[in-house]
């Protein structure tokens, strides 16, 4: 195609353009009237005036916010159609104000064809064009031919195919919206039924991640009611992912969703650290249930042995094994020891009245003003407190710090070298804080401890100031806070409509336990591929785990097969370094190539430093977007030190896990042997590392 021809092109679509934008600033004017309108029915003075005047407030504002938010990238697709019809698709549907459609949004069941139509099977579709902009400039477009038959023969077609043309663009700080290049068998898991569970397995680079969050605003739009108000949880394997996806939600037009990582799950804990692949698999184990029941049932670490207690000149005193027996009757198995604490109270002061009245003591009162009596000294009260205090589960898990509990806690459950491993593990806990497998077991101790039984509290008058003192408010100002109310969550929220899990394959059966416990109520959608699992524990162990997490929901599966990210040249490094351990693995089809094949050197150690430090210099001139420099988890901390500010935002070092789900155009990683050579899953994580570049890779191997 000549560039007269291209140039014409463009041109069509820019004029399509201005009337969809020209029609946007319109709409969005007419938002701002609305608002303004809302607020002069307050001049009527009577209520039903105030709650209409809310109601246009509220509702033009949240049509400004959502034009606001749509206008970059706006419109994306077009479709030409057999009948003659030319479809727009984009982030938002957009009609004029003739009620003719200028835009179709991307979930409407309209645009499917735009994902779903392949030259095998058109859909109605005779051309599909991709369109790139900036801001309200079209800068590039592409075309897919799907029905020659059926073309025109003045039909114009652009470029050499709309996905790989995309893909080749450069990613970006966060990660790249491909609305615009979903396939079919991506489309179908995205669209299938809300109810159940949608499983999505995959391998790198086939698009796990976006189906899932597509997924979640395609939800979002066909049943808002539900979704939006029971909520979206998405789950992703660490911070640095979550930070990697959390424009992906607003930039589709939904900003409703919860995005945590595994080590944020928990109230008040933000965990980053990871132990080990033979910690984790301890510390993941189903077995940890059992030995954190022990320890919720344990005595205090320096609670009282003995209770001595001078009751009108005669000594009541209760040793260690009445108490232990005091606690255990009030505590039977299943019972939650937070919510309980009143009954062991209950059974101290029954025994210390059975005593009482055995030593015969003069002038004794009927039991309820006996325990009144002991009940208003505080000595006695102290001790209560002492011997069976208000536990947090950060206060159990700490006591397996202590080598003997630890060895009780986990005698006929753990084996010695385990307890070993983990005993070693916790004695880091004071220090350095929990890890992201703690997460699951902190939640854990939550369940089995229960909370705390205190007298509930009157909410807040958000209007109300000190000294009873009510602050100057409109109708609208509390119908506002009420709406707010009504959004806000609580921090340990578990009462979702829909759970998305990325990165299945990582969850252990502990933290299956933990996400469960959030999904009790909910649909669910996980996506994750085994061959990158880096659990190292037992398998049907996890099988079972994630089964009761799912519960009987009725299972819909989709595979993907097809690689976008990697060129070819750079999967097949990845492809033969996961078939040396298992040969008849199903792998995708990496679709793309660069002809430039991946860089591995190998240098002597002391020349490590700079060699890397050349090598991210090197990539960050070869391509527009991000690099990765991916390392073994021990050199993190090293690396990025070597590297300081280079590259600034464009540049990001990441350990071997960290970089599960993310994607860079260029990839420096370093010493792959050493990820090889890591037990249990080395082969499975060096495979993951490999296949996350889209333009560039280069491998650093020490030696010597």
């Amino acid at each position: 195609m000549d560039q007269s021809t291209l140039d014409q092109e463009i041109a069509a679509e820019q004029r399509h353009l201005d009337r969809v934008y020209a029609r946007l600033a319109e709409l969005r004017r007419s938002a701002v009237r609305a608002e303004r309108e809302g607020y002069r029915l307050a001049r009527v003075g009577n209520f039903g005036a105030l709650v209409e005047r809310d109601a246009m407030v509220f509702h033009a504002a949240q049509r400004r916010h959502v034009l606001d938010a749509e206008y970059e990238g706006l419109v994306f697709g077009r479709l030409d159609l057999r009948d003659g019809q030319t479809l727009y698709v984009g982030r938002l549907g957009i009609r004029d104000e003739d009620a003719t459609t200028l835009v179709v949004d991307w979930r409407a069941p309209a645009a499917a064809a735009f994902y779903r139509a392949t030259p095998a099977e058109p859909l109605g579709v005779v051309r599909r064009r991709t369109i790139q902009s900036s801001g309200e400039r079209v800068t590039r477009i592409e075309d897919d031919l799907l029905d020659p038959d059926a073309a025109p023969p003045d039909m114009p077609v652009v470029g050499d195919g709309a996905l790989l043309a995309t893909l080749s663009r450069t990613t970006g700080r966060g990660m790249r919206d491909i609305v615009a290049t979903i396939q079919r068998e991506q489309d179908e898991a995205i669209r299938s039924p809300g109810s159940g569970v949608t499983l999505v397995s995959g391998g790198p680079g086939t698009g796990k991640t976006a189906v899932a969050l597509h997924r979640a605003a395609y939800l979002l739009y066909a049943d808002r009611s539900r979704y939006a108000g029971g909520g979206i949880l998405v789950i992703g394997p660490s911070s640095v992912f979550v930070e990697y996806i959390a424009s992906v939600l607003p930039s589709l037009g939904e900003d409703t969703a919860t995005l945590r990582s595994l080590g944020t799950l928990f109230p008040g804990v933000v965990a980053t650290r990871t132990d080990p692949p033979e910690v984790a698999a301890i510390k993941g184990s189903l077995r940890m249930r059992r030995v954190l029941e022990r320890a919720a049932r344990d005595a205090v670490p320096d609670s009282p042995t003995e209770l001595r207690l001078l009751y009108r000149g005669t000594l009541l005193r209760l040793e260690q094994a009445e108490l232990d027996a005091i606690r255990d009757r009030a505590l039977p198995r299943g019972a939650r020891r937070n919510e309980v604490r009143r009954a062991g109270f209950d059974g101290v002061l029954a025994a210390l009245w059975a005593q009482a009245r055995r030593l015969g003591i003069a002038g004794l009162p009927e039991q309820r003003a006996f325990e009144d009596e002991l009940i208003d000294r505080t000595d006695f009260r102290e001790f209560l407190k002492a011997w069976w205090p208000r536990l947090h589960p950060r206060h159990v898990l700490a006591w397996l710090a202590e080598p003997q509990r630890l060895r009780r806690y986990g005698g006929g459950l753990l084996s010695g070298a385990e307890i070993r491993l983990l005993g070693a593990a916790y004695r880091e806990l004071a220090t350095d804080g929990p890890t992201v497998a703690d997460v699951a077991l902190l939640d854990e101790l939550d369940a089995l401890l229960g909370k705390p039984m205190r007298p509930a509290r009157p909410k807040r008058d958000p209007f109300q100031l000190a000294g009873g003192v009510r602050e100057l408010s409109t109708h609208a100002d509390r119908q506002r806070a009420a709406r707010q109310a009504a959004r806000e969550r609580p921090e340990d929220y578990r009462d979702y409509a829909h759970l998305v899990v990325d990165e299945s394959q990582d969850v252990s059966p502990m933290q299956w336990r933990m996400v469960g416990r959030r999904g009790r109520l909910a649909s669910w959608t996980v996506v994750g591929d085994p061959a990158q699992t880096a659990w190292t524990g037992d398998p049907q162990e996890l099988a079972r785990a994630r089964d009761q997490a799912l519960g009987r929901r009725r299972r819909h599966r989709f595979t993907l097969t097809t690689n976008y990210r990697n060129s070819a040249e750079i999967f097949a490094v990845a492809a033969a370094e996961i078939r040396r351990a298992y040969p008849d693995l199903a792998l995708p089809t990496a679709v793309r190539s660069t002809g430039i094949d991946p860089l591995q050197l190998e240098v002597p150690a002391p020349e490590l430093e700079t060699t890397v430090v050349t090598a991210a210099s090197a990539l960050l001139g070869e391509v527009e977007g991000t690099v990765g420099v991916i390392t073994p988890v021990p050199r993190r901390d090293q690396v990025a030190a070597w590297l300081g500010a280079l590259g600034g935002q464009r540049l990001q070092v990441v350990t071997s896990l960290e970089a599960k789900g993310m994607e860079y155009d260029g990839v420096v990683l370093v010493a792959p042997a050493e990820i090889r050579a890591e037990p249990g899953s080395g082969v499975r994580t060096l495979y993951v590392a490999l296949s996350r570049a889209t333009q560039r890779l280069t491998t650093v191997d020490p030696t010597g």
